[in-house]
């Protein structure tokens, strides 16, 4: 890697774009602080691995981690939808924030096709095509090509492509590009490590920027993608989106260091103590849900009749933690009068708690759930 050369600037007509070497070829690894920090990574995300595939009915918990990662990824890119807010219907969000409230439920979509659409398609620019046409669905940007490879020059930063502060290179080269990055993917006659492997594919599709609109959201679901595909992990529990909106101008200057100064063995440093971090949050955040889950229940069982619909209601909440009556009345299938009932019940053992202050159409939070993914 010391001789690693990210690419070169080429004048076009009043500006220069830059373009990236290609990534399928011969890696040495020859930095001992690095090589550490990957052992630690891989440490941690076969612990979070390993908690995942132990958890009982861990999918009612992966959709709030989804949703999560589609607010702080959408967040990045400026708007402004916060968990609560995604978690409700389109009909009880205010006008004005439903195009970000679209964003983000998009993001949730394009991740969820895209991991069943792994099963029977590989990591390639078919299922990138793919997953952009979905995150690009009816919301801001739909006019700009989904689904399809740029064919023009797009910009990074600036009101005009003379002052931005990235050009990424001609769009008549996306297609080797990509077509680098899918054989750099499935080499496996030359070993790299995943990790890094797919911290590198992140960097150069950044680069590449092969979309004319949400590049960003793109790159960052690639990553879980990956390590689904590969195999590392059994569900798509790492979402790196939260590390990177927390730590967000270095995100942006360890991208452009790689291409300024090629200086990879530093954005390779901040990519894994990035999956260190968040492996740890989530293993916490998976644990603290177990503790959760027993009190609940606990709770549950002391009333008698009404536990078995409190226990529908319950594992509603896991993965819609925000509701009204008639939800509650559907999770349970009880009557209107049985569902506030069980209202009073929830609310009497704190697990549901009323977060609209009016004497209509309420709604209730599951809070102490809620706060685990804060």
């Amino acid at each position: 890697m010391k001789h690693f050369q990210s690419g070169r600037y080429v004048q076009q007509a009043h500006y220069k774009s830059f373009q990236p070497n290609p990534i399928n070829r011969t890696w040495a690894l020859d930095d001992m602080g690095l090589l550490q920090l990957l052992g630690q990574a891989d440490r941690e995300l076969g612990r979070l691995d390993m908690y995942s595939e132990y958890i009982p009915n861990i999918d009612l918990f992966i959709r709030m981690h989804v949703l999560k990662e589609a607010t702080q990824s959408s967040r990045i890119e400026g708007t402004q939808t916060n968990m609560e807010e995604a978690l409700l219907d389109k009909e009880d969000v205010a006008l004005d924030k439903r195009d970000d409230w679209e964003e983000v439920h998009n993001y949730v979509a394009a991740m969820n096709e895209a991991v069943a659409k792994l099963r029977t398609l590989p990591f390639s620019a078919r299922l990138i095509r793919a997953t952009h046409k979905t995150l690009m669905q009816g919301v801001r940007g739909k006019h700009k090509q989904p689904g399809e490879f740029r064919r023009s020059q797009n910009w990074i930063g600036g009101a005009t492509i003379d002052d931005a502060v990235f050009v990424p290179p001609v769009h008549a080269s996306i297609g080797d590009l990509i077509g680098d990055i899918e054989q750099f993917v499935h080499n496996d006659q030359q070993y790299f490590p995943d990790l890094l492997k797919i911290a590198l594919v992140h960097y150069q599709f950044e680069t590449i920027h092969p979309f004319l609109d949400g590049n960003g959201r793109v790159g960052r679901l690639l990553i879980t993608l990956y390590l689904v595909s590969r195999g590392i992990l059994k569900q798509p529990v790492l979402y790196l989106s939260d590390f990177f909106e927390r730590n967000r101008q270095l995100y942006y200057d360890n991208l452009m260091r790689v291409r300024e100064k090629n200086d990879l063995l530093q954005w390779f440093r901040f990519f894994l103590v990035g999956v260190i971090e968040t492996a740890k949050s989530s293993t916490a955040t998976f644990d603290n849900i177990l503790k959760l889950q027993k009190q609940v229940e606990a709770q549950l069982q002391t009333l008698g009749s009404r536990t078995a619909n409190a226990q529908k209601v319950v594992n509603y909440l896991y993965q819609r933690p925000v509701v009204n009556a008639a939800r509650v009345g559907e999770a349970a299938g009880v009557s209107p009068a049985s569902a506030y009932k069980l209202i009073a019940d929830l609310e009497r053992f704190g697990i549901l708690k009323e977060i609209t202050g009016g004497k209509r159409g309420k709604m209730y939070a599951f809070d102490a759930y809620l706060k685990l993914f804060r």
